[in-house]
């Protein structure tokens, strides 16, 4: 009897190139507030691979700390799967780590083989047994590099043109784009065209760096030293096809599936907006990525705001803004695609767009960011100015008035070998020199621009639109819902039904309950989700629809004094109860019945304790001017809570 094969995957942490300096460990890098590690790891987790092999030649000490911290903490790759260190400090390539992995012995069939700066949310799995099939019915079969269809007109440096058989998806060529032009012309071998009759060029791929692997992969890079990369390893075997008896084949993800390699700071700016934009669903930040607890409520705009975190009342959150536990945004100032992470202070009349600021940033009053990083604990002082692709590393100090634009900044002088290579700006800030256009305390603005091989972070060419079950009112005509994703649809389907044979039957609110969460853990639904459809099920029982709008707040009325119990259980907290919020809010839109009596509907939640009056404030004042939930009986609603509370007030200071 055959033994059934362990699911294994090795995982690279380091991204051997200097694309994220002063960073040199891309997995510890955090994306919208998680360590890319942690993003890979539980992509993996989610394919169900069963052992995994982190991979690390540099900061081995940091990266064992996040694994153990991980495992401490039992996110959820840890429950499953086994993860273990491997390091190795001599190693300066891809194709190193991989000849030390083929001298360990560690793996024992085939493998999936990923970056750890690789972001998906695709199912491996399937892929991972059509490989192994492919295997068997040619025993030359090394790999199958996996794809994804992307616009081509924002480069990277992921992009590559390569053509197949029509046939088998064998690959026949590949070449990898030049991020910094686009090219005109191809050169294709005429001995492919000769041999291969019918293939299919395709010219619109990213490749996201994941790859299942052969047991002979290992093998072939521990004979071949030239390959240090995997592009030199398929260029190897494509090119020596006939002597190293091996090819490869090729599969490309469906369009419902993510993913992409973060390899530079712009593709870390594009993943972080399609993280935000809830493409890569369920790595989501209201979902926890890999851990149990929710951490934001998600609003409107694609905003997540963490409960712990503090906004000055005339403080504006625009659109994609994760705002981190325990950070405070100070008067006036304004966020707009930007990321902040924990315990960040931002000061008084700030601008920040397109900036990412991780855990412990101080941000002084008067401060203009525009596409930049600010690494951990690092402080911008008074009247500064980044843009244009600045990257301060970790506990950088930049004194006022400074104004950089396309600079890299570290905090600690360099060692002999790279003094010369950077200039001293502050006792805890030097800038590489041929980085940036540095100006301080200066107006003159025709400062030549310096180019150079560096994918910076800039504006996107291509827009991004949001996913799953909340919208924007920007350049929405209609106010439609997202799609749903399958799942979520059956899971709202099954909830109605069991809502609707329950109130029926009338019976125990407590046994509704149960079957809910049966079906949310069947569906790998989060409390977040469940909190939302469990009121939107509610908001779509034929019993309200199908009432006279006259009689539309009775008919809720009843099914509220049943389902009473049920609601209590899932809305509570505020995060809670701003999923129950947007659940109205998208139903408002599609059902107009319902919208004629939303101030009553809502009313009967405050009434009832079920919504707090600061969340429903809070919430429609986030509501755009446009929005089809900005009604004149909401509004007035909305300000009988204010007035309400105005006298509360002023009857607590008479006493």
């Amino acid at each position: 009897m055959e033994q059934e094969e362990t699911f294994q995957a090795v995982l690279i942490v380091d991204n051997f190139t200097d694309a994220f300096t002063p960073y040199e460990t891309i997995g510890l890098i955090p994306c919208v507030n998680v360590p890319l590690l942690d993003y890979a790891l539980e992509s993996l987790n989610r394919s169900g691979v069963e052992e995994v092999f982190v991979f690390a030649s540099i900061s081995i000490d940091q990266v064992k700390a996040l694994v153990a911290e991980g495992k401490k903490n039992h996110k959820t790759w840890s429950i499953k799967m086994n993860v273990e260190i491997v390091s190795s400090e001599g190693c300066r390539c891809f194709g190193d780590a991989l000849r030390d992995l083929d001298a360990k012995g560690l793996i024992r069939g085939h493998f999936v083989l990923m970056g750890a700066g690789t972001v998906t949310n695709a199912k491996l799995e399937p892929i991972f047994e059509e490989h192994k099939n492919k295997c068997k019915m040619d025993k030359g079969a090394a790999m199958t590099v996996i794809y994804k269809r992307a616009p081509g007109n924002q480069r990277t440096g992921d992009e590559v043109i390569i053509a197949t058989d029509a046939h088998t998806n064998r690959l026949l060529f590949h070449q990898k784009l030049k991020p910094h032009q686009k090219e005109r012309h191809f050169q294709f071998p005429l001995e492919i065209l000769m041999e291969n009759p019918e293939m299919i060029v395709h010219h619109d791929l990213i490749d996201p760096q994941i790859a299942i692997c052969a047991p002979s992969v290992l093998p072939l890079f521990a004979d071949n030293f030239d390959f240090e990369t995997r592009d030199d390893f398929i260029r190897g075997l494509l090119i020596n096809e006939e002597i190293l008896a091996s090819t490869i084949y090729v599969k490309e993800l469906n369009e419902q599936e993510y993913a992409r390699k973060i390899t530079n700071w712009q593709s870390y700016n594009m993943v972080s907006n399609d993280i935000v934009n809830r493409w890569v669903y369920p790595l989501v930040p209201n979902n926890g990525i890999c851990e149990l607890e929710q951490k934001y409520a998600f609003l409107r705009n694609m905003v997540y705001k963490n409960n712990k975190s503090h906004l000055e009342r005339d403080a504006r959150l625009k659109a994609n803004v994760v705002l981190g536990e325990g950070s405070n945004v100070g008067t006036k100032s304004v966020l707009n695609f930007t990321v902040v992470g924990k315990n960040c202070k931002i000061g008084s009349n700030c601008t920040l767009n397109h900036v990412f600021l991780f855990d412990g940033v101080t941000i002084k009053d008067n401060v203009k960011l525009e596409y930049c990083v600010v690494g951990k604990n690092s402080i911008v002082a008074e009247n500064c100015q980044l843009d244009h692709g600045c990257v301060l590393g970790d506990e950088c100090r930049l004194p006022p008035k400074t104004h950089l634009s396309k600079a890299i900044v570290r905090s600690t002088k360099p060692d002999d070998f790279d003094a010369d290579d950077y200039e001293k700006l502050a006792e805890k800030a030097y800038v590489m020199k041929g980085e940036e256009s540095l100006q301080i305390e200066s107006d003159d603005e025709d400062e030549p621009k310096i180019v150079n091989s560096h994918v910076r972070m800039g504006k996107l060419e291509s827009e991004y639109v949001e996913s799953v079950y909340s919208s924007s009112s920007e350049d929405e005509e209609d106010d439609a819902p997202s799609p749903i994703p399958e799942d979520s649809n059956i899971f709202l389907s099954e909830v109605v039904e069991s809502l609707k044979r329950g109130f029926e039957e009338k019976s125990n609110p407590d046994f509704l309950v149960l079957e809910i969460n049966s079906s949310r853990y069947a569906y790998n639904m989060t409390l977040s989700e469940v909190n939302f459809y469990v009121i939107k099920a509610i908001l779509s029982l034929p019993t309200l629809l199908q009432a006279e709008t006259a009689k539309i707040f009775s008919v809720f009325e009843q099914l509220m004094k049943y389902f009473g119990p049920v609601v209590k259980n899932y809305i509570k907290g505020e995060a809670a109860m701003n999923d129950c919020l947007k659940a109205f809010e998208e139903t408002f839109v599609q059902v107009p019945a319902l919208k004629a009596r939303a101030h009553q509907l809502l009313h009967y939640l405050y009434d009832n304790e079920i919504l707090s009056e600061d969340v429903i404030t809070a919430w429609y004042e986030n509501l755009d001017d446009d929005s089809g939930c900005k009604t004149d009986a909401i509004g007035k609603f909305i300000q009988w809570l204010e007035d309400a509370s105005e006298e509360d007030d002023s009857e607590d200071d008479s006493e």
